[in-house]
């Protein structure tokens, strides 16, 4: 499945842990990735600085659903179980 246009769902709902440029500690939950451009598209896509947890996310329509809202909330669903105790 492709990415949809104008999404960015995985680029501002879940946390990052690893350096991303412009973020050497990540970022957290709910909070934009500088590298998400005007267009919701990621600026780094497919360029070897992207970190591993953004290059092994894959769109699909269980994560993505039918909507940018759907893709938000399953991923912050995600995000709050797989979230350190």
């Amino acid at each position: 499945m492709q990415c949809r246009p104008g999404c960015g769902a995985c680029c501002i709902a879940p946390s990052i842990t690893t350096p991303i440029p412009g973020m050497p500690l990540g970022k957290p939950a709910g909070v934009a990735c500088v590298q998400l451009g005007p267009e919701l598209q990621c600026l780094i896509f497919g360029r070897p600085e992207r970190p591993a947890v953004c290059a092994g996310l894959q769109a699909s329509m269980e994560m993505c659903g039918s909507s940018r809202t759907d893709a938000i909330a399953w991923l912050t669903v995600l995000e709050l179980q797989t979230r350190p105790s």
